[in-house]
């Protein structure tokens, strides 16, 4: 039995469970729930990291994709790299929070979840369409 991967399903699926977070997030934020709002950053920052890795390779079962996210960087245009270290930096710094929400959200900054969130969705949505941030024809992709 062979199992075929799609990564575009795979994509989808990373960025579905991502705006459900990050929703979940900022429903916690604004309910003063700390806690919850850390858990859902770090699963949103988990899962939008791991649907830009799943554009290249398949996702590891991590809570931490940065390292991964690093590695697939290396292939993506120079315009794109640092959006996808800053992502990484943010899924690093929120995974040990998966296993307890407490700080993070002092550290990191509530307000500045939307900057996250759309460093990953360029990455994702511009990641596809790199022609359109590079000046490349689709022929050359």
């Amino acid at each position: 039995m062979t199992l075929k991967f799609n990564p575009f399903s795979e994509v989808e699926y990373r960025v579905r469970l991502a705006e459900r977070y990050l929703a979940d997030a900022k429903g916690a934020f604004e309910r003063g729930d700390f806690r919850g709002t850390v858990a859902a950053s770090q699963l949103a920052a988990e899962n939008a990291a791991k649907a830009v890795v799943a554009v290249y390779r398949v996702p590891s079962w991590s809570h931490d994709p940065s390292h991964e996210l690093r590695e697939v960087a290396a292939q993506m245009l120079p315009s794109l790299k640092p959006l996808a270290e800053e992502l990484a930096s943010v899924a690093e710094l929120l995974a040990p929070e998966h296993a307890r929400a407490d700080t993070a959200t002092a550290k990191l900054g509530a307000a500045e979840l939307p900057l996250w969130w759309r460093a990953a969705w360029v990455l994702h949505v511009e990641g596809f369409h790199e022609a359109r941030l590079s000046g490349e024809s689709e022929e050359g992709l």
